[in-house]
């Protein structure tokens, strides 16, 4: 399979927030616009689980990072996928940045 599709990076972070947090949270990814994340571009939002935003293309050729509300605890997850190993924790703090977490 490595050889079929190639190397993926994957890395997580988990925050802490208030109610209010999460709300503002929500507010903050779908008003945000980014043209890139990690210094890949954007190429599209799925919001089916959560905020998934596709890198490089509008398939995700690079990656993904996807930002969701927990619904059991009071938690951000920010979560990456990447062809790139030297851009996961730039697009984690990316990731956490979009949603106004720092």
């Amino acid at each position: 399979l490595f050889d079929k599709v190639g190397a993926h990076y994957y890395d997580r972070i988990d925050t802490r927030c208030t109610p209010d947090e999460r709300d503002a949270v929500k507010d903050k990814v779908l008003n945000a616009k980014p043209v890139t994340i990690g210094g890949l571009p954007v190429g599209g939002l799925d919001t089916t689980d959560g905020f998934k935003f596709l890198l490089g293309d509008a398939a995700g050729a690079a990656g993904w990072v996807l930002i969701r509300l927990s619904g059991t605890e009071p938690i951000v997850r920010v979560y990456t996928e990447t062809t790139h190993p030297d851009k996961v924790q730039a697009i984690l703090q990316d990731g956490l940045k979009i949603a106004g977490l720092k």
